[in-house]
């Protein structure tokens, strides 16, 4: 037996808006044995828009009841019915979180005739209700009012129903298909398609712009997991309708989903993805070459597109490193900027200045200092690949780190012998490094030795 619901409502998402009108059809596959129609008095005003669109106006629903005191009536009719409805997760999560609210919990199986419509009668050029009752000639009266498109909805699953050659409905109602989770315009065998692998998913649009990215050990497990549950909240509707395909890619390991997964955050912004999308101002060490000819050591915050010699997370960090390199090399603390003025610096422990800052001492001769401070600095940060599992059985993923900064990641063909980071960056794949991926990777790298090439 089947409760063919429509509902109109005063905006997109149930946890802020209500429903002002409900129709529900049960209908057991050959005629309609009860009928249910309200207006509902949503307990808010109506938007101008919505009243231009279904004609129900805040005057009409004044008198009428509110949900509460329909919620008995409503749930006993849909309670041991199978709910469908034109895009039925929006009817459902209107539906469910309302009669929740008034103390009845709904857990119905679902059908949604956008999706049957799909896969029973393909390539109609839409599948929005008015659109596809003008492409199967089903009379529609009353269009976006809840007893009219009700009404459509059962001829609709009707017509369904009788040309299923395929068992689309039975599978659908099967106790181990996800399809009645699935976002509505997202072909089920694009989920049932994707690999049980580490990798990144890509969630598109209807035009196909990426709308979301996402990481995983498991694609296949990660995405169904999107589709679980009923929320009601605008977010997670709107980006149920947005989903139109996914496409992926799997890495060798979940540490490379990870990665790919910030890279690709950065580089295509998608709207979905909240996290990841700030502008990280670390620090780091530049260098340049002031007007008396002295190459100055700088510490400032990263900016976009720049390339500091050094980046660090916090200053004191840098301000740490800038001393030790002041003493060891005999450089300049004013030049360095870690004194502020002019003249002459003041002393420090353990460093003698040699009077570059009052210009006694040569920029060519201090600056020889400057380049080996660099070249030192540049030495003492790490270089080492992590090595781990391939896509298949005869190739070995690849993280390189060069002089503590990210190169990049890839596949290496198993039986090669690498000695030296030099030789696996022809196999590698060039990607932006920033803070989150820096600091994955060292903490990977300290809590697995074992999967390290440590190079000098």
């Amino acid at each position: 037996m089947y409760a063919i619901v429509d509902i109109e409502t005063t905006g997109g998402h149930a946890s802020a808006n209500g429903i002002t009108e409900i129709a529900i059809y049960i209908y057991d596959g050959r005629e309609i044995l009860q009928q249910y129609e309200t207006l509902i008095n949503p307990g808010l005003p109506i938007p101008r828009y919505i009243q231009a669109l279904t004609g129900i106006t805040d005057e009409m629903v004044a008198v009428a009841p509110t949900f509460d005191e329909v919620a008995a009536d409503i749930y006993a009719l849909l309670e041991d019915k199978i709910f469908v409805a034109h895009n039925v997760n929006f009817d459902y999560s209107f539906i469910q979180y309302h009669l929740a609210k008034a103390g009845y919990q709904l857990r119905s199986k679902k059908l949604c005739t956008v999706r049957l419509g799909r896969k029973i009668i393909p390539g109609l050029p839409s599948y929005s209700l008015g659109n596809l009752c003008r492409s199967l000639q089903i009379s529609v009266t009353q269009r976006h009012r809840a007893s009219g498109d009700a009404a459509a909805t059962v001829q609709l699953f009707g017509l369904l129903l009788q040309q299923d050659t395929t068992k689309a409905i039975a599978h659908a109602l099967n106790a181990h298909s996800k399809e009645q989770f699935l976002p509505p315009n997202l072909p089920p065998e694009q989920v049932t398609g994707l690999p049980g692998l580490p990798g990144v998913y890509y969630f598109h649009d209807q035009k196909g712009k990426v709308v979301y990215v996402g990481k995983a050990k498991n694609i296949r497990k990660r995405v169904n997991s999107h589709f679980t549950g009923n929320s009601a909240g605008r977010k997670r509707q709107e980006f149920l309708r947005n989903i139109y395909s996914i496409s992926h890619e799997v890495t060798g390991t979940e540490l490379m989903a990870h990665i790919l997964e910030s890279v690709e955050i950065k580089r295509l912004w998608p709207i979905y993805n909240y996290s990841q999308k700030y502008i990280e101002f670390r620090y780091g060490f530049y260098c340049f070459e002031d007007q008396d000819g002295y190459l100055r050591l700088a510490i400032e915050k990263r900016r976009k597109y720049s390339l500091p010699l050094h980046a660090f997370p916090l200053l004191v960090q840098g301000h740490q490193m800038l001393r030790g390199l002041i003493r060891e090399f005999d450089l300049c603390p004013r030049l360095c900027f870690l004194q502020k003025g002019t003249g002459i610096c003041s002393p420090i422990p353990d460093h003698t200045c040699r009077g570059a800052c009052d210009k006694k001492e040569a920029p060519e001769t201090y600056n020889l200092r400057v380049k080996a401070a660099i070249i030192h600095m540049q030495q003492q940060q790490p270089s080492f690949a992590i090595m781990g599992t391939g896509r298949d059985p005869w190739e070995q993923s690849c993280i390189l780190m060069e002089k503590g900064r990210f190169y990049g990641m890839g596949y290496i063909p198993r039986d090669t012998a690498i000695t030296e980071g030099i030789q696996v960056k022809e196999w590698l794949t060039q990607y932006p490094e920033n803070e989150y991926i820096l600091n994955l990777i060292h903490s990977h790298a300290g809590n697995h030795e074992t999967e390290l090439l440590k190079f000098s």
